[in-house]
């Protein structure tokens, strides 16, 4: 007999929705993990505040901590409040296509109560495009969020075959059905100049230059 529950949010009307977006917040508030749905894919969800919860996350993937988490946000503003100083860069790419399929790397502040793993003083943060995703970080704050998979496998198409691969590791799924978009989110490394991309995803290297010219 499982422990998970997979609830599903793909058609639910208020007021099943509204307490199911509470359900997983107060679930992550308690240090446990939820899988969500995103713009891009499925993500095994924690709070980025709690240790316990981001090796729990790490655990349930079999990943090690020199795999750091990176962080989801809910509004392009909590930037500026991670960083001691947001680089230009950064602001002028998360204005654009925040929310949306983009990761940046910045340098976050050393007041921050946080262990997402080895990270070098830097965190991934992206904000997604994605209303169920969103109305939970609304309710929490920060999540730390990798892909819905062990590691090595592709992530779950869905939030059921997300379980079949993480299972009880996980406490609540959250199921929207089979996600329109199939590639990652593109991530940037803004704290070295020119910034650097690390991984082309769905956003290009032609829609970044637009906006960073020089962008390697």
């Amino acid at each position: 007999m499982t422990a998970y529950e997979i609830v599903d949010v793909s058609s639910a009307a208020e007021p099943a929705y509204g307490l199911a977006i509470e359900r997983a917040a107060n679930t992550l508030k308690d240090g446990r993990l939820v899988v969500l749905p995103t713009d891009t894919v499925y993500g095994i969800a924690a709070d980025a505040f709690s240790s316990a919860a981001v090796a729990a996350l790490l655990a349930a993937k079999g990943r090690g901590r020199d795999y750091p988490v990176p962080v989801l946000v809910a509004n392009p503003g909590v930037l500026h409040g991670l960083v001691t100083v947001a680089p230009p860069t950064a602001v002028a790419l998360t204005e654009r296509f925040w929310p949306g399929a983009l990761t940046v790397i910045v340098d976050y502040s050393r007041s921050l109560a946080w262990d997402l793993g080895e990270t070098g003083g830097t965190v991934a943060l992206r904000m997604p495009n994605c209303r169920v995703t969103l109305d939970v970080l609304e309710r929490t704050g920060p999540l730390a969020v990798s892909s819905a998979n062990r590691h090595g496998q592709a992530p779950g198409a869905t939030g059921a075959a997300a379980a079949e691969q993480l299972g009880d590791g996980v406490d609540l799924y959250l199921e929207a059905g089979e996600l329109p978009g199939a590639l990652p989110s593109t991530i940037v490394d803004c704290t070295v100049t020119p910034p650097q991309v690390v991984r082309e995803g769905a956003l290009t290297i032609d829609q970044l230059r637009e906006v960073v010219p020089d962008i390697a």
